[in-house]
């Protein structure tokens, strides 16, 4: 069982975000550290292993994400080792989340959390995102630390339709990046985040190909 401790660091985290944590799936989100600390050591899935701060900037990071997502299919684009899209997944079972990431890897790992969190909304994908056009475009893509917004938006183009939300977790404000978007591509918000404990700045960009800037 995780520690108290623990467990109110996570919950009083996402209560900061506003983000509705139940105690069983916070029980979960801590599983989830305990699986990746297991496959970090062999694997080298994440350069964070000290404990505290894989809850600060995988789990809380991940969750700061949850206000902003629309629809019922969502992508996580460049996955790694399943950041946002597990703990979002742990968080919204009545959403489905394909997590695509191109190393095999992450992946792997990623199909085994779902397995042992019992995540049947998770479709683990390995495939480089910039081949991929399904029938359907997914309601929001969420992507953490992959690419500058360019970058990102070239790569997730044939994933993506009309009404889609891009959703980005970023560090700084990307004002320059921003400044850089494809052509058709608009901003809806951009959000400060604080996160307990976390000193670095953080920020969530919304875009979509057809809302208009705010």
């Amino acid at each position: 069982m995780p520690s108290r401790s623990q467990l109110r660091l996570l919950c009083d985290g996402a209560r900061g975000l506003g983000v509705p944590l139940t105690h069983s799936q916070a029980v979960a989100l801590l599983r989830l550290l305990d699986e990746l600390s297991a496959w970090n050591r062999a694997y080298n899935l994440t350069a964070i292993d000290e404990r505290g701060a894989m809850l600060r900037a995988h789990l809380l990071d991940s969750l700061s994400a949850w206000p902003y997502l629309c629809g019922t299919r969502i992508a996580d684009a460049g996955t790694g080792a399943g950041f946002p899209g597990l703990p979002l997944a742990v968080m919204c079972p009545g959403r489905h989340f394909t997590l695509i990431d191109s190393v095999g890897k992450k992946i792997r790992f990623v199909s085994h959390a779902a397995r042992r969190l019992q995540l049947s909304n998770v479709t683990p994908l390995q495939a480089r995102l910039e081949r991929l056009a399904p029938e359907v475009p997914f309601d929001t893509i969420v992507a953490r630390a992959f690419a500058a917004l360019p970058e990102l938006l070239e790569s997730i183009r044939g994933l993506s339709g009309p009404a889609t939300r891009v959703v980005a977790l970023k560090g700084q404000r990307p004002d320059a990046e921003l400044a850089a978007l494809p052509g058709g591509w608009r901003v809806q918000a951009v959000h400060p985040v604080s996160i307990a404990g976390l000193a670095a700045e953080r920020h969530i960009v919304c875009l979509t190909r057809g809302g208009a800037s705010s």
